[in-house]
């Protein structure tokens, strides 16, 4: 009974949240963002405007953002809950599947009542860092609003304003997911759930706000988010989704403290079929993670695609070496996890640098992430379950450096377009860098700070972590009443 209430409060403190914007008179149509005249841009942040014109929509663009959606949600469920399954202890798997089905279940009805708000419409005097609730509850996007479109990233170029909707609850939904992998085996399913709610609402929708709201091609002297307004290039989360999970998962594994036997008892994932099955399902979706934040189905989406593949293609390869070099035999964790951190490292460059560029970012990342993973964990003595911290926020940092570096048409990359003058920006490297660095830090800071604070206060009202006795039975029974397995 105490959880309920618990629960209920936080209910209410959201309510009073999304109820302290309401008066600011913020619309789509009358608001839109962008940076200012002569910084450089990024190619995920569309327009958003509802207006009385109609505008032509692109049945190509449209179809293919519908198929990038699909694919993300694969990339999720079952992609992300079979990586994970398979990477735990088989008396926790159904646990961990179990997490990522209903945190992708309940983002996704909070993205459509205030998320999608909140992270792309204008909110007013605090535009710098939340959007507002002019799309409160799906406002302006019923049946009837057949003419709310989203612009790409092509001036006069739209697509229904729903299918942007739709394609970025997905990004919301496994980023949270994401977060489990520090926390695995032994937290609360309730504390979970909570700290979902409350980390989507504090802590994503800002950074993405911050990161990705801009006025498009034709309103490009708008007011944008804090970070976009920097010249922060992220194609398709690296800070976004990468690093703030990844920091976060962190966070959460030095506030849960180590499994109990880590480092004493084996804790060898159980099935490393599912998890390379898991892998393949993430790298496929990927490809409509990446390709699809392009918004359009033209060059730089094959680019991104194409990135996409060479970078997680080479970076397993490189981590599958490095072991086989180091441990005298390569194992197929190995390549799955050099896959991953493959992924996450181009995800902010995509659209942004070359092919060779994204070979070497490929390499780049499994060394990095292979020595986090490997020899800073042991170091530091932090129990990130399934490694979030070491690839995904490691990963995105290398990423997001990388993209500042490589996306310099000297180097293969496309160069940054400044639509102030409409044609490409004098590329300047150190510029570029400062950009890319107030965009890790601030997502650093900001996710750090906001989960320690979401972690601690669950712990200390309802507390975060399981009993030593369902701990050791394993989640499965304790927490579901159900095993995976039936043997």
């Amino acid at each position: 009974m105490k959880q309920w209430f618990i629960a209920l409060s936080l209910f209410c403190t959201l309510c009073g949240h999304s109820a302290a914007f309401a008066d600011n008179g913020s619309s789509i149509a009358n608001a839109p963002v962008a940076i200012a005249s002569g910084m450089p841009t990024s190619s995920v942040s569309p327009l958003l405007a509802a207006t009385p014109t109609p505008k032509p929509i692109d049945k190509g663009d449209t179809t293919w953002m519908l198929i990038s959606t699909a694919l993300v949600i694969m990339m999720t469920i079952p992609g992300l809950a079979l990586f994970y399954g398979g990477l735990v202890r088989t008396k926790n798997m159904l646990s961990m599947m179990t997490q990522v089905f209903v945190i992708f279940c309940l983002i996704s009805v909070l993205w459509m009542l205030y998320g999608y708000s909140f992270a792309f419409t204008d909110g007013g005097a605090l535009n710098n860092w939340i959007g507002g609730t002019s799309r409160i509850f799906m406002h302006g996007l019923n049946p009837q609003d057949v003419l709310a479109t989203t612009e790409t990233y092509t001036k006069g170029i739209y697509i229904p304003e729903i299918v942007y909707m739709l394609f970025q609850m997905t990004f919301a939904a496994v980023t949270v997911a994401v977060v489990v992998g520090g926390l695995a085996e032994r937290v609360k399913f309730s504390a979970l759930l909570i700290f979902s709610v409350l980390w989507f609402t504090f802590d994503y929708l800002p950074i993405s706000h911050m990161v990705w709201f801009w006025g498009g091609p034709s309103s490009y002297q708008s007011p944008s988010g804090f970070l976009f307004g920097k010249g922060a290039l992220d194609f398709a989360g690296g800070s976004v989704v990468e690093i703030n999970s990844g920091v976060s998962a962190l966070v959460g594994a030095l506030v849960l403290g180590k499994r109990i036997g880590y480092g004493k008892e084996p804790m060898a994932p159980h099935s490393m079929v599912m998890t390379m099955i898991g892998a393949a399902l993430l790298w496929v979706g990927w490809l409509g993670f990446n390709a699809g934040s392009n918004l359009e189905a033209t060059y730089f989406a094959v680019l991104a695609m194409g990135n996409t593949i060479v970078a997680t293609a080479t970076a397993a390869m490189t981590w599958m070496f490095i072991e086989w070099l180091l441990r005298g035999k390569p194992t197929l964790l190995g390549v799955v996890s050099g896959a991953v951190a493959g992924a996450v490292a181009i995800t902010p460059a995509a659209g942004f640098i070359g092919l060779m560029g994204a070979l070497l970012l490929g390499i780049i990342v499994a060394v990095v992430s292979y020595w986090s993973v490997n020899s800073l964990k042991r170091m530091l003595g932090y129990d990130d379950s399934l490694d979030a911290f070491g690839v995904h926020a490691v990963g995105g940092i290398v990423g997001s450096v990388g993209t500042g570096i490589l996306v310099d048409p000297v180097l293969g990359g496309r160069g940054v377009f400044n639509y102030g003058t409409n044609k490409m920006a004098t590329y300047v490297l150190h510029d570029q860098l400062i950009s890319q660095f107030w965009d890790i830090g601030v997502t650093i800071v900001w996710s750090g700070v906001v989960s320690f604070v979401l972690f601690k206060l669950i712990d200390m009202t309802m507390g975060l972590r399981v009993s030593a006795e369902d701990e050791r039975e394993g989640l499965d029974i304790t927490s579901h009443g159900e095993r995976a397995y039936d043997m």
